[in-house]
């Protein structure tokens, strides 16, 4: 018996929220690129603090892979659409979406603005539902496709009472695992496959991007820090493995859908958190 392989030699993949140096988007893009993908980088922002979107692209070629590094507003269909099109022109017919941007924004339901919820709402599940939708045509014509989406734990129960402000993140990110399982019953039977990711605390800079996208424009102090956290010591308490995640690790889980050993798996959600929810 010849086991599955985890190559994706010959395939052409997109990764969004790809733009920061530790982020969990670059870890994916290259982690596919590592495994034979030609990988398109997506992000709202190209340059700004740690994140260099043109950086993500020239690492991947590094590696002997093809990349585009492309500029786009995901809960903006028009350029969602543009997206798609400049990655099937010049790399080819998408074979792996893996929608990794999302915003988090604290606040109560009584303090938190209405426009702050709907924003959040159209990164966090709009764009999955835009980048789904641009890519799904061209998958569905060749029945072949695979994506892979991120939630959170957060969307599985009401987060701990200290840290209870996160109403429309938790919203927004539960949409993301119920838009997952609906399209996967929705494009079987054209061989995609759909499944989400819920991963509990990251070590990213995640926190300080959300400030730049709140409109503050202020350079961190931290980003400077090569050894800055996003989350406390006592995070570690409240993970039964003892600390957060590091970017590599929710890559890993990302390559494992996107390859043939997963070839039966669609529709499921794969907690992935340290135990933080269990």
């Amino acid at each position: 018996m010849s086991l599955p392989s985890y190559s994706l030699e010959g395939k052409v993949a997109i990764v969004t929220g790809a733009a920061g140096e530790r982020g969990a988007g670059r870890a994916i893009a290259l982690i596919l690129a590592e495994a034979g993908a030609d990988v398109a980088v997506c992000d709202k922002v190209a340059d700004v603090y740690d994140r260099n979107l043109g950086a993500r692209a020239e690492e991947i070629k590094k590696l002997g892979r093809r990349s585009l590094a492309i500029q786009a507003d995901i809960t903006k269909k028009s350029e969602v659409d543009d997206m798609v099109k400049k990655v099937e022109d010049e790399l080819g017919p998408v074979d792996i979406l893996v929608n990794n941007a999302g915003i988090f924004m604290g606040g109560t339901v009584l303090d938190m603005k209405e426009e702050s919820w709907d924003y959040q709402m159209d990164v966090n599940l709009k764009g999955a539902f835009l980048c789904c939708k641009a890519v799904l045509k061209g998958m569905m014509e060749r029945k072949t496709g695979n994506i892979v989406n991120f939630s959170s734990v957060n969307a599985l129960a009401a987060p701990p009472r200290s840290s209870a402000a996160r109403s429309s993140y938790s919203a927004s990110k539960a949409g993301v695992i119920n838009l997952t399982k609906s399209l996967a019953l929705e494009v079987g039977d054209y061989n995609i496959r759909v499944n989400v990711i819920l991963p509990g605390a990251i070590e990213t800079d995640m926190i300080l991007h959300n400030r730049y996208e709140a409109g503050d424009t202020a350079r961190p102090d931290a980003i400077d820090n090569p050894d800055r956290k996003q989350f406390p010591a006592s995070m570690g308490e409240r993970i039964p493995l003892g600390r957060p995640a590091e970017a590599s690790e929710m890559a890993s889980v990302a390559l494992f859908l996107a390859s043939d050993l997963s070839s039966y798996i669609t529709g499921a959600t794969i907690v992935v958190d340290g135990g933080m929810a269990a």
